[in-house]
């Protein structure tokens, strides 16, 4: 079985509630998570604009992002509620509450877009098992020590 997609998924996920904790850091710092969130997203803009360039990858054309659908231009609104929220919501809740919300919502709404297929996603039907592990997860999350 080839682990290289599954370990970096969990890379990814590493990363994210300690990016939350150092923009918030950061955010104390320059005045509001926002500002900590525009920084972070510049950042990351320039980290993987420079690793896409060493990899021998060309700059992008105009005419190949032309024919897009109009939903293919908001992952960078996706990124900036991801940025600026966990920015805010980290300190506040703590990094473990933090993303056991965030993986409910990851969840909930990978569950739609697989039954539906929107946004060109294969689909993935519905079952049971999915429903209760979606459950499972919300009771997670209220375990974790989120309050209403």
């Amino acid at each position: 079985m080839n682990i290289f997609y599954p370990a970096l998924a969990l890379a990814a996920g590493a990363m994210l509630p300690l990016q939350a904790a150092v923009n918030a850091r950061l955010g104390r710092a320059v005045g509001g998570p926002l500002w900590a969130a525009s920084i972070s997203a510049l950042a990351v803009a320039l980290i993987l604009a420079l690793l896409a360039l060493a990899a021998g990858k060309p700059w992008p054309k105009l005419s190949q992002m032309a024919g897009l659908p109009y939903w293919a231009w908001l992952g960078g609104v996706c990124g900036a509620v991801v940025l600026s929220a966990t920015t805010a919501v980290a300190p506040k809740i703590g990094a473990a509450g933090m993303i056991a919300l965030v993986m409910v919502g990851q969840v909930v709404v990978a569950m739609l877009l697989d039954g539906t297929g929107w946004l060109a996603i294969t689909v993935q039907p519905l079952s049971a098992q999915r429903l209760i592990a979606a459950a499972l997860l919300v009771a997670g999350a209220l375990l974790m020590g989120w309050k209403a």
